[in-house]
């Protein structure tokens, strides 16, 4: 049955029965029905025409960009000019012109020990840690293995392959070198043993091969290194050995003279010594360039190994020697270097990372003629440098690849398919004049393949958030990456000055200027970024330079009922006026208010001090407003959970696990600030209270700040503990006061995020008056390890409800375990590079996204229910109804929780646009509030036909434009809302997804009209509503690895592949979806993986594509001259096929060496399995097989009757021979 059959079976099921998919988990809000199923008699489901089926959709890899990950080899075709780069992790990168790069991956994962080119002939050899040759054809768009040689009892250690030869030469652990055949990939009988290439009165083994080549002047002479210092000049022919070279050090390296009478040796010591063949016996000459030359003529002193040595020669000039390491041992503090020996002088280039492998770039392919070499690829740890030797100071290529990406440690990542056209000429006209100087003026020498547009031509945009503060923007149209602008957030906040603050304070970040989440409006170009210490910087886009003030703001977001110091009655807040919650414009003077003391508890003190002087800010995105949250009463801001920002509306939302917060950044004021319990009202469907503060002041000790060292998995434990224990309570919002540097100074400079371990008691103890005990926390051996934690026993724990026992036993633990890496992706960053490891924690509760409805309501879930924390995990500004039957729409804001809650805020803005700048913005609850499963991830909204309708915004317009006059000046907002037009109907869709479930509901009515339970043993990483084929569907990234789309609005399963396990923190936390179904994520700390869920992308992929082979004729060989061909070597021819074939060497031994056939031969078969193509694919291999058959039976066939003729003709000779004869003659 064909995959796509049965898909349609899939899709007549799902539409037969749209509810039938959702589970028994509970109803939406209001008058919704379990199971999605119709509402009452008064509410029908609406009949929407969904044109998206499972046809449309197929997972694809489409492309890989960056810098490849751990890399360990390094080749270069000089005829094709492609490069290859082989990684530790088994993958292979080749690169050619801007727009070739190719990914390839060992299935094995074995590291790739070297990588040769067939040069010229599409072809590349691979040697790998795992001992297998791989061989792999570049001559089609997606490389495949045509063959695999696994050796069986010897490992390989280095490999050769002459020019224009079919025979590469394999040198191995245990001294030997074996010869394969590149066209049959089977071994020659031909093999060099270690014993017979050295002495027979040498009594040690001489060490694995480290060095394989062929004379220049002699192709039947091969040059073995041996690694304790041998060299052997081994005569093919006559399998002997013409001479042996011996050295007192380690070789590591050997290079050629181009006339084949001299050649270079790299040893450990630093040294480099010269031979000559005709004097074998002792280096021709010995130096080491960066040793020291001592007094008394004595030998140099011992310099760091030289890794690795070229000798490249020149007509017109002295050769080059180039080599890597080699540095004296008394300057250990300085960088790798590679040096450039050009006659006399000496050139030393110093690397930001060590040195990998490198490689001499010349202008003709064959060893035996001048080398002139142009340039030097170097393959750095984590850089790609390519130095241009045709100019006197070797400056660097300005490289055209995206391989710096992880310049600093990419920690979010946000992809926007089919934006704006004009956005990409303008972000790259602002960024090109922060372009480098100094670059060489030559051509980038890798300029291989060939590559076009293809069919897709609408503009795509990548963001990447980074751990220094930057953010990049990246031309990605056309399955390509080019960087466009680069922003730097940390430039609006002051240095901070080195050792400042760590006598007292603790420092949690070493990054504090981290970039958690980012927001981009790419229609108004409004830009937003939340940092992980706490604030959210708003960007305006203009084409001029500025030298203003950074406007900033200060917020208070912690919310406490209890005090341990000083006990309050209990206060009920109500909702708060937004007209009286208007704080003025914080000072930009500098003169403050200090609110914290050397010794006393921090309050109203942010974490990041805002420059207070003008500042020039150049073309790009200006910072236009900075929000910070702050410290109160010594507890540290969270970190922020969700952002989203409004052009059209001027308002910025953004919430962390203790409340939400507001703020009009038209007019740099706080609306809201408040706690998230304090957002229900008489709407919280728990009925949580305020708590009455507590007595106890066991904890009042510990309140200050102090210096913890735990490991990052005990401090996410701790969180555990310690979430439970905050109620949010009622605060007025405050503009807080700038602090002056000297007060900033004092200030403890603690990031955001430490637990409140003053609080740290289990959520079961709340809802008695006792002391705290471990015995009742579902982390007890990570509160034992917290010392200052009082143990005190608790009888009245221990009749609670049974049934919670079992519950936290079965299901909360094994849940915990199970997301052990993957816990709180939403106020959790993580994110490593090597060996420096980032992290970033914010202590909310891990309880919040879990199934809040699949607990039982007995009274002691319902505590800890009660006593969690609620972050606000998603924010989402549309034009929408607020209130059950509200005739018209209006701005709303919706607030989704880490509990599965949904809220509605209503926005009451200015009646016209010249109001706007003076009358204030009102928010207000509407009382609606919607339940669902899980942590709420997104939102969307759809009008009656089914059509996404996208929020208001403004019309971007330069604001320091000198041009603009009163009329230009005036806002220009887009509305999409369906109130526009009478034939837009009444009502809407509102879509939300959460970790384990979506739902659609009608408004304004409020109706569930269908839900469907997305996961029941995972939960959702990512899900966002987009665009595909001019309609709408929900797709959704699970923790398990599954891809799956959804319907819209009727929740019907399209797609559902296991594509990917989530075995990394920095997938769960870079994965994006975009529009045109399309989506990327982090797949190593260097690289960016992009793929296609579209049928249509997956089929137009190939067009995409760059060619890596291209039709080059080979260059011709100089024509040497009767002199020096008389003279200046052999004369006589060098079969390779006569000597190593098996004709004269004979098979090798079966049990060496294992042949595995590759799947390349049938690489575009896979590509199409499942259609047509892949039908007519098969079919014309089966033919082709088929003629190759009836061609070789014709062979045979005229083969026999040649020797039948042959045969008939001998025998007719013979007959006419002796048909005269007598029998008495014979």
């Amino acid at each position: 049955m064909k995959k796509f059959n049965f898909r349609k079976v899939l899709d007549g099921l799902t539409a037969s029965s749209p509810g039938g998919s959702a589970g028994g988990g509970g109803a939406g809000g209001g008058s919704a029905h379990p199971g999605g199923t119709a509402g009452a008699a008064g509410t029908p489901r609406e009949e929407i025409q969904e044109t998206l089926t499972s046809d449309y959709f197929q997972i694809c890899k489409t492309v890989r960009h960056g810098f490849p990950y751990l890399p360990t080899a390094l080749a270069f075709d000089p005829v094709q000019k492609i490069l290859a780069i082989g990684t530790r992790t088994g993958a292979i990168r080749i690169l050619g012109r801007p727009g070739v790069d190719c990914y390839c991956q060992h299935e094995s994962g074995a590291a790739v020990l070297q990588l040769q080119f067939l040069i010229n002939e599409g072809a590349l050899v691979s040697a790998c840690a795992d001992d297998t040759l791989h061989l792999w054809n570049l001559r089609q768009k997606r490389p495949a293995i045509l063959h695999s040689l696994k050796f069986n009892r010897e490992r390989i250690t280095y490999c050769h392959l002459p020019f224009q030869s079919k025979w590469l030469y394999v040198g191995t652990e245990r001294g030997n070198t074996h010869i394969v055949n590149i066209e049959s990939f089977i071994l020659s009988g031909y093999v060099i043993m270690w014993n017979k290439a050295i002495e027979l009165s040498t009594k040690t083994h001489p060490g694995p091969v480290v060095h394989l080549s062929d004379s220049p002047r002699d192709e039947g002479k091969l040059l073995i290194g041996y690694e304790n210092g041998t060299v052997v000049f081994w005569d093919l022919r006559s399998k002997r050995a013409d001479l042996r070279a011996y050295y007192d050090e380690a070789i590591h390296s050997v290079a050629w003279h181009h006339e084949g009478k001299q050649f270079m040796c790299s040893h450990s010591d630093g040294s480099l010594t010269l031979w000559n063949l005709k004097s074998p016996n002792r280096p021709f000459q010995t130096t080491i360039p960066h040793g020291k030359i001592q007094r008394d003529g004595k030998k140099p002193e011992s310099c760091k190994p030289i890794l690795k040595v070229e000798y490249k020669t020149c007509k017109n000039s002295e050769p080059f020697v180039i080599f890597s390491g080699g540095l004296s041992y008394d300057k250990a503090c300085r960088r790798p270097s590679l040096t450039i020996m050009h006659g006399k002088a000496i050139t030393v280039l110093e690397m930001d990372h060590p040195i990998v492998d490198f490689l001499t770039l010349c202008e003709t392919p064959y060893p035996n003629e001048f080398q002139e070499p142009y340039a030097v690829v170097v393959l750095l740890e984590k850089d790609l440098i390519v130095v241009d030797l045709t100019q006197s100071n070797f400056p660097i290529f300005e490289n055209p690849y995206p391989i710096d990406i992880h310049e600093s440690p990419v920690t979010c990542t946000e992809y926007f398919a089919d934006c704006p056209p004009d956005l990409i000429p303008v972000l790259y006209s602002v960024g090109a004049k922060h372009k480098k100087q100094g670059y060489s003026n030559k051509e980038w020498p890798i300029s291989g393949g060939a590559w076009n547009l293809g069919a897709q031509t609408y503009p795509e945009i990548i963001i990447t958030g980074h751990a220094d503060g930057s953010v990049k923007f990246w031309d990605a149209s056309a399955i390509t990456l080019q960087m466009l602008y680069k922003l730097k957030t940390s430039k609006v906040f002051e240095k901070q000055k080195p050792g400042e603050g760590k006598a007292t304070a603790e420092i949690v970040e070493e990054d504090p200027f981290a970039v958690q989440m980012m927001y981009w409006c790419p229609e108004s170009r409004i830009f937003c970024v939340a940092g992980v210490s706490a604030y959210v910087v708003v960007y305006r886009f203009s084409k001029h330079e500025v030298n203003t003030e950074i406007a900033s703001l200060e917020v208070r977001l912690q919310y406490e009922v209890e005090d341990i110091i000083t006990p309050e009655p209990e206060i009920i807040p109500q909702f708060p006026d937004a007209s009286s919650q208007l704080p003025s414009l914080k000072s930009l003077s500098g003169s403050t208010n200090t609110v914290a003391c050397e010794g006393m508890m921090k309050d109203s003190i942010p974490c990041l001090s805002v420059k207070t002087r003008p500042v020039r800010m150049p073309p790009g995105y200006q910072a236009d407003l900075v929000i910070q949250l702050v410290w109160v009463d010594g507890e540290p801001p969270q970190q922020i959970t969700s952002l989203a920002v409004n052009s059209a509306y001027g308002l910025v939302a953004f919430g962390n696990c203790n409340g939400l917060a507001v703020v009009d950044f038209m007019q740099k004021t706080v609306l809201l600030s408040m706690g998230t319990l304090e957002l229900y009202g008489s709407s919280d469907p728990y009925q949580r209270q305020p708590r009455s503060p507590r007595k106890s002041k066991q904890f009042a000790a510990v309140k200050g700040s102090r210096k913890l060292s735990l490991p990052t998995d005990l401090k996410t434990d701790l969180d555990h503990v310690n979430g439970h224990c905050t109620s949010p309570t009622s605060q007025s919002c405050s503009s807080g006061k700038r602090l002056s540097s000297a007060d900033v100074s004092k200030a403890n400079r603690r990031g955001p995020g430490r637990p409140p371990f003053r609080k740290a008691q289990s959520a079961a103890c709340m809802e008695i008056s006792l002391p705290v005990t471990t015995e009742g926390s579902t982390r007890r051996s990570v509160t034992k390890s917290v010392n200052y934690i009082r143990k005190e026993p608790v009888s009245g724990i221990r009749d609670r409800d049974s049934s919670l026992n079992a519950k936290l036993s079965s299901n909360e633990l094994g849940y915990i375990s199970r997301r052990a890496m993957l816990q709180q992706l939403h106020g959790i960053s993580s994110f490593s590079h090597d060996e420096r490891h980032y992290t970033a924690h914010t202590w909310m509760n891990k309880e919040n996204r879990e199934n809040s409805f699949s607990r039982s309501r007995s009274s002691s879930v319902s505590s800890i229910d009660r006593d969690s924390k609620e972050a606000i995990t998603a924010l989402y500004f549309m034009e929408s109804f607020a209130r059950k039957n509200d005739s018209a729409v209006s701005p709303c804001l919706w607030v989704g929780t880490g509990l599965g809650m949904v809220l509605i805020l209503s926005l009451n803005l200015p009646a016209s646009d010249d109001l706007r700048q003076s009358e204030p913005v009102m928010v207000s609850p509407s009382g609606t509030v919607l339940t669902l499963k899980g942590a709420v991830l997104t939102f969307a909204c759809l009008d009656c036909t089914g059509t996404l309708i996208h929020p208001p915004y403004e019309v971007w317009r330069d604001p320091h434009s000198a041009d603009d006059g009163e009329k230009t000046r005036k806002r220009k907002l887009v509305m999409h809302s369906p109130s526009s037009s009478q034939d837009m109907g009444d009502h809407q869709f509102a879509v939300i997804c959460s970790e384990k479930q979506a739902k659609v509901f009608s408004l304004p009515s409020q109706t569930c009209l269908y839900v469907h339970n997305i996961t029941e043993t995972s939960f959702l990483l990512q899900a966002d509503v987009v665009t595909l084929c001019n309609s709408v569907c929900l797709a959704c990234f699970c923790a398990n690895g599954h891809i799956m789309t959804l319907s819209l609005p009727s929740l019907r399963p399209l797609l559902d592949i296991n594509y990917l396990p989530v075995t990394d923190m920095r997938i769960a936390r870079t994965f994006c979806f975009s529009n045109e179904g399309q989506a990327l994520y982090l797949s190593s700390p260097t690289e960016i993986q992009r793929l296609t869920y579209s049928q249509e992308m997956c089929d137009n992929l190939q067009d995409m594509l760059g060619d890596l082979f291209t039709p080059v004729e080979t260059p011709e060989a100089q024509n040497r001259g009767f002199l020096k061909g008389l003279f200046g070597g052999s004369g006589q021819a060098f079969d390779r096929e006569e000597l190593f074939g098996e004709a004269t060497a004979g098979k090798a031994s079966r049990s060496l060496a294992q042949h595995i056939p590759g799947s390349g031969g049938i690489e575009g078969v896979r590509g199409a399995a499942g259609g047509v193509i892949g039908d007519l694919t098969r079919a014309r291999i089966a033919l082709d097989e088929r003629g190759q058959k009836l061609g070789e039976l014709d062979e045979r066939t005229a083969s026999m009757m040649a020797s039948a003729e042959a045969f008939s003709k001998h025998a007719h000779e013979v007959m006419l021979k002796y048909k005269d004869k007598k029998w008495y003659q014979f």
